[in-house]
């Protein structure tokens, strides 16, 4: 077991946590969720040891060893991939190093050998024997290829430094495993094989994630970041927000009486509780549920954006047509033969195992890069609105966000007053003095949550989303993701968000350097078809 007792943490005036007492315990893993900013990585960095808070203490059971997924890519860089792995159990690199010093030395003594036995039968214990074997097996489980394995660190591309970072945090069987955003840099088939990896863990995780299938599949437990405290609660993710929201719906309605809203959320609890016993954490999650008493659900103090894009026009027949588009980059092809029309009611989720493929594709179908060949046509009735990946240099001028909405308000539109720019940076929780921040000095989040505002001002019926979901707290993606789904117009869409792909799109496209694979379903259905996976490995091969 791991315990906060009585932690409280201050800069300055900000108090990120007050008088904080949570406990975790065996066989859960706790989904820490909060706005940004809320602490949730600050949390765990007082857990392990590098915060020291300005009152209270960490307890952790005697003789219990915790493991952290490390942040700095750059700790290891003379170190191999594998040995990266092995550091990861540091007692049992300590004895690895220390009974090889031993049996290297000239003098080797009786006493010598006597300890070295001692190290031998520790070493053993902690599996020391089947350690590299274990570590190799990690790495490739990883998507991290055996010839890689004994490659220093300073030589391994950003994204499997990631990967090594992650398998020297599962090294070892942690009692103990504190992982802040396991799955970046990770594609589908790796974060699966985590999830499958993390719901059969009997230890203690305490994961910090915006991947909201990601917590879903293997957390047992919220724990919620929140004004300065921290509540934990029985369920995943989506059982916290819905179960949340119906009770701030329940307290709201002041007509229903006592017993039917007691009834409601009973009927919810239960449910829930049937759909939890399919769910790969089972056992844990439908008891915990089972257990559940209305009093341990609260509404949510959480404020959501309004993220609505609302077409001034339906789109017409013709909506885009892609001809046999290529592109190739420092001799390697992104994608080529791309040949597909746009038909009325598509959101399309487009997937590559080279995430640079569907930049280039959006970048060239927006006018924004060139093709090497081939040609598409947008049709006379269409009016996109475009979120790039990349969009810092939208807000190089130092303007105030009023100003800077202002630039894109439509021709057609005759009454653009302060209101009106207040109304939409409103809908993105930009309130009060806030519109007056300037543009350079703006967050990640917050350049998103702009871009999001001048997207919803152009009134498109077409929007097309790289990656939507960086930089954002659960709350603004959750109401992206809902904003999509209830949207009339096309989408065109790529994100690392599981569940934002399988509940918006009705459409996957995979641009591969051989071709595209184009399939009306869901994304999870692409996933799960064996035809489409025996064509993926021809297309990659």
């Amino acid at each position: 077991m791991i315990s906060a007792r009585n932690v409280s943490l201050a800069y300055g005036k900000r108090v990120l946590f007050d008088e904080v007492n949570v406990s975790f315990t065996k066989g859960n893993c706790y989904g820490i969720i909060g706005a940004n900013g809320a602490g949730k990585s600050t949390f765990l960095k007082i857990l392990s040891g590098e915060i020291e808070p300005n009152k209270g203490t960490v307890e952790i059971t005697p003789g219990e060893r915790m493991a952290v997924l490390k942040q700095n890519q750059f700790e290891f860089d003379d170190v191999t991939v594998l040995n990266t792995v092995l550091m990861g159990h540091k007692r049992m690199w300590e004895v690895m190093h220390v009974k090889d010093a031993l049996y290297a030395k000239e003098d080797f003594t009786e006493e010598d050998g006597l300890k070295a036995g001692e190290l031998e039968a520790e070493f053993g214990e902690m599996g020391g024997y089947e350690a590299e074997s274990n570590a190799g097996s990690l790495l490739s489980d990883l998507g991290v290829k055996e010839d890689l394995h004994q490659v220093l660190m300073k030589d391994v591309q950003s994204n499997f430094k990631l990967r090594v970072l992650l398998a020297q945090s599962l090294f070892g069987n942690p009692d103990i495993l504190l992982l802040d955003e396991p799955t970046n840099g990770l594609d589908i088939e790796t974060i699966g094989w985590l999830e499958n990896f993390l719901a059969d863990y009997q230890n203690i995780v305490l994961v910090v994630s915006h991947d909201r299938h990601f917590l879903d599949t293997v957390c047992t437990n919220v724990a919620d970041v929140d004004r300065a405290k921290i509540k934990t609660f029985s369920g995943n993710y989506s059982f916290w927000y819905e179960s949340s929201q119906l009770m701030a719906r329940q307290m709201s309605d002041k007509n229903k009486k006592n017993e039917d809203k007691r009834a409601a959320l009973l009927d919810f609890i239960a449910r829930f509780s049937a759909n939890a016993s399919k769910s790969k954490q089972a056992t844990s999650r439908k008891k915990a549920l089972e257990k559940l008493t209305i009093e341990e659900i609260e509404p949510s103090n959480r404020k959501y954006p309004g993220i609505i894009f609302q077409p001034t026009r339906e789109v017409g027949n013709q909506i885009l047509n892609v001809e046999k588009l290529r592109k190739e980059v420092d001799g390697r092809i992104l994608f080529k033969d791309v040949s597909f029309s746009v038909n009325k009611n598509d959101k399309i989720a487009f997937l590559s195992k080279d995430a640079l493929a569907i930049t280039y594709f959006f970048e060239i179908i927006n006018n924004a890069g060139v093709a090497d060949s081939g040609s598409f046509e947008w049709g006379t009735t269409i009016t996109k609105a475009y979120l790039p990946m990349e969009h810092n240099e939208e807000f190089l001028n130092a303007m105030t966000l009023m100003d800077w909405l202002r630039q894109f308000v439509p021709a057609h539109v005759t009454d653009a007053d302060e209101p009106f720019i207040r109304g939409f940076l409103g809908k993105m929780l930009f309130s009060g003095d806030d519109v007056t921040k300037k543009t350079n000095v703006l967050s990640g989040g917050e350049k998103v949550r702009c871009m999001v505002s001048k997207m919803m001002l152009q009134n498109p019926n077409v929007v097309i989303l790289d990656q939507p979901t960086n930089h954002l707290d659960l709350e603004s993606i959750q109401s992206f993701n809902e904003g999509c789904q209830n949207y009339p117009g096309i989408v065109l869409m790529t994100s690392p968000d599981h569940t934002f792909m399988q509940t918006v799109a009705n459409r996957v496209i995979e641009l591969t350097p051989k071709g595209i694979i184009d399939r009306m379903m869901t994304f999870d259905e692409y996933m799960e078809d064996k035809r489409v996976q025996e064509l993926r490995a021809e297309y990659y091969a």
